[in-house]
């Protein structure tokens, strides 16, 4: 627009969420010491907003609340009017959640709090209509009443926030309760095992009936049970469970036909009508876990679904610094002339562009069949669209189709009378066109902000898949991201993580006036990260730097009265809570995946304090895992690990060599959760021979390279065939 816009202080800042708010009529504060000290100042209370760029009702309450010039009088008489990107401050995020929660029963983004300018919450919410509903109050109601208490009763209200305070406080503790062993392992997994059984649903695969998660957590405990129970019957029922979900959920509308990746949830039971959002925390954990399922399973579908995630990281998410982009948005323009942004509009299909893109008569087939009418039938198009009015409140998709493998192969194949080769062929053409008519649409918004959590995330998946997939390829971008971090996200002078950085002008990589430090979770998804690449690489010096980043983890979180880690440091007098999650979601808690991190950790190091560590974390969650371990499927997973003693599979040879490279491929394609890979180079200087002494009494039997499977650092006879190797590590 040709008028001048008048921005507030948003404008300073670097994340695309803070940016989006910049021209409202609001005047926006991002958090910080500014907004504080004029909230204190003038007296008034504070309106804290918190979402993230690719929230779809974060855009809504923007577009009616957020952009009305007379709702922002109000709120700028009123209020100091604070913005936060939980993405950048998952440390306030997740402060005054645990308030919202406690509070009203529900959460979630927009978050909307109201707080005295000593940040206590006292009111909160989540998305709030501009006017008053039937069933709901409006925004423009709720800052009027507010504002007319804080003038009425303001000492009524200062009391309540500090009773509020101190009843969260109390709610929000996870420490040791009087027992000093982690609970049984045995029993941990049992319950999660049946927890799980009883809430999977058996026709389409996940664990609810809608809405329906990835959640990787879940499927990765599942794996690792499987691996403990292969030939009882809860096994293989664990195994089905896992496979058959990655299965529908890949040939679902989740999955992206066109595109790739996965897009965040389904709004429904059969993994059809996504919410579009593409988030990296999920291409990352779903491309280690095909990777799991292909090494388990030897089934190429699920290897081509790892590379089919992988591709469109590679392709959408990735900085030419080596960094990973956040995520990309569900709304968009469905074309370029429109004024409006719809949900879907970059990934949905009117049955006629098909028609019009695919016009080809297909040979062999039955007469007058086009490519069109194999590629709809196979793909559930419908002329009048095909999704349901239910799932669709908002008519944004009405007549549009989200794509979704309505038949088998075989069943599409035979239905045209086509061979199952041939059909393959049509379908990949098909996709291909369908891939270049969608190129010229205008895409979502990008949030190019890069975290350290979420890089570590992908770098993992990137060497699993590389490891399992034996594609070298994967793995130097692994390494081509984990040196992006070392370089942009970490400041050698104190050997901490920082939590973001941002994609700048001319491709530069920029940082924000003040940088953010990581939080817990950005060193334990690094951390992870770095052990997953040294196996995958066998380059020492990712194992150096993460048992680096293991020491200051501990300095900066670790509870040593309560035991485990608290997810953000001490000394932000800003923050009125430390807290420790406690839920393995959309992505593990910090804590879940601390455990396995220290166990690696000391098993590359010989510092048992680390074992101790992981054990104190699973005492201080004692009561929840014995309970409810379905909220905390990654930690249960992690008591086996602890329970079962990481074995230390130790390969004695020269890395060039071609024997020793055929011991690694056996390694990598076998799916073993409780161990860890080193290779003994012969180098007595190297970083692992100084860490760990006994690894040079293990020396190459008959010239050739030699495997030794070693726990507590005492080891088995060598061998030296990659089928014994493979007996030893499958008992």
């Amino acid at each position: 627009p040709s008028v001048p816009r008048h921005a507030n202080r948003l404008i300073n800042e670097k994340s695309p969420y803070l940016l989006q708010h910049a021209y409202n009529p609001v005047d926006w504060y991002p958090w910080g010491q500014e907004a504080f000290d004029k909230a204190k100042k003038e007296n008034k209370l504070i309106f804290l907003s918190v979402g993230y760029s690719t929230c779809h009702w974060c855009h809504v309450m923007e577009e009616e609340s957020f952009k009305n010039k007379e709702i922002g009088e109000i709120m700028n008489k009123s209020f100091v009017c604070i913005k936060v990107d939980r993405e950048e401050r998952p440390d306030v995020d997740k402060v005054y959640m645990t308030f919202v929660q406690a509070t009203s029963g529900g959460g979630g983004w927009p978050m909307s709090v109201w707080m005295t300018p000593d940040l206590k919450p006292f009111v909160g919410g989540t998305y709030f209509p501009p006017e008053d509903r039937i069933h709901r109050v409006g925004f423009r109601t709720v800052l009027l009443r507010i504002a007319e208490q804080w003038k009425e009763n303001k000492d009524a209200l200062l009391e309540n926030s500090q009773k509020i305070l101190e009843a969260l406080l109390h709610r929000s503790e996870i420490h040791v309760q009087g027992q000093e062993s982690p609970p049984a392992s045995k029993e941990v997994m049992a319950r999660c095992f049946q927890q799980l059984s009883s809430s999977y649903d058996e026709d389409y695969g996940g664990f609810s009936q809608s809405p329906k998660f990835p959640t990787p957590v879940n499927l990765n405990f599942l794996f690792t049970y499987w691996a403990l129970h292969r030939t009882t019957p809860e096994g293989a029922r664990a195994l089905q469970m896992a496979l058959h979900t990655l299965k529908m959920m890949a040939h679902g509308g989740i999955h992206d036909h066109i595109g790739q990746g996965f897009h965040r949830y389904s709004t429904d039971q059969h993994w059809h009508v996504p919410h579009f959002e593409k988030m990296l925390y999920d291409q990352g954990q779903l491309a280690a876990t095909y990777s799991r399922a292909f090494q388990i399973s030897g089934d190429e579908f699920f290897a081509n679904v790892a590379k089919d995630i992988l591709l469109y990281v590679s392709r959408d998410l990735s900085d030419q610094a080596g960094g990973f982009y956040s995520a990309e948005d569900a709304d968009s323009y469905p074309t370029t002339s429109s004024r409006e942004k719809r949900e879907g509009a970059f990934c949905v299909w009117a049955a006629e562009e098909i028609r019009a893109l695919l016009p080809d008569p297909v040979e062999g087939a039955t007469e007058g069949t086009t490519v069109g009418d194999v590629f709809m039938y196979h793909y559930g198009v419908k002329e009048t669209g095909n999704v349901s009015p239910m799932k669709d409140p908002h008519q944004e998709l009405k007549g549009k189709n989200v794509l979704i493998v309505r038949c088998s192969p075989e069943l599409t194949a035979s239905r045209f009378g086509l061979e199952p080769g041939r059909l393959d062929v049509l379908l990949q053409e098909g996709r291909q066109r369908l891939a270049t008519a969608r190129a010229q649409r205008p895409r979502p918004h990008l949030d190019n902000k890069m975290l350290a959590a979420w890089n570590g995330l992908m770098i993992s998946g990137f060497a699993l898949a590389g490891a399992a997939l034996a594609e070298q390829e994967y793995v130097s971008r692994a390494a081509q991201a984990a040196a992006f971090l070392q370089r942009h996200l970490f400041d050698p002078t104190n050997g901490r993580l920082l939590r973001s950085c941002y994609q700048g002008k001319d491709n530069t990589v920029e940082q924000s006036a003040v940088p953010i430090q990581g939080f817990l979770e950005d060193y334990v998804f690094v951390i992870q990260a770095l052990f997953d690449l040294y196996e995958a690489s066998l380059e020492q010096s990712w194992l150096e730097w993460a048992l680096q980043l293991q020491h200051t983890q501990d300095k900066l979180f670790w509870d040593p009265k309560g035991f485990a880690y608290f997810s953000s440091e001490a000394g932000d007098p800003s923050l009125l809570l430390r807290l420790k999650d406690d839920q393995d979601g959309a992505e593990p808690t910090a804590n879940s995946v601390a455990v396995t991190n220290l166990l690696r950790a000391a098993s590359y190091s010989g510092h048992t304090e680390w074992v101790e560590k992981a054990g104190q974390i699973l005492t201080a969650y004692s009561e929840r895992l014995q309970k409810i371990p379905i909220t905390l499927p990654e930690m249960a997973r992690a008591t086996a690990v602890f329970h079962h003693t990481l074995k230390q599979v130790v390969i004695c040879g020269d890395p060039q060599g071609e024997d020793t490279k055929e011991m690694l491929r056996c390694v990598h394609s076998v799916f073993s959760p409780n161990k860890v890979l080193m290779l003994a180079d012969g180098d007595s200087a190297g970083f692992l021979y100084r860490q760990l002494p006994f690894l040079a009494s293990l020396e190459k039997k008959d010239g050739k390279a030699t495997a030794y499977l070693c726990s507590n650092f005492a080891c088995s006879l060598p061998v030296t065939s990659p089928q014994e190797l493979r007996g030893m590590l499958c008992p």
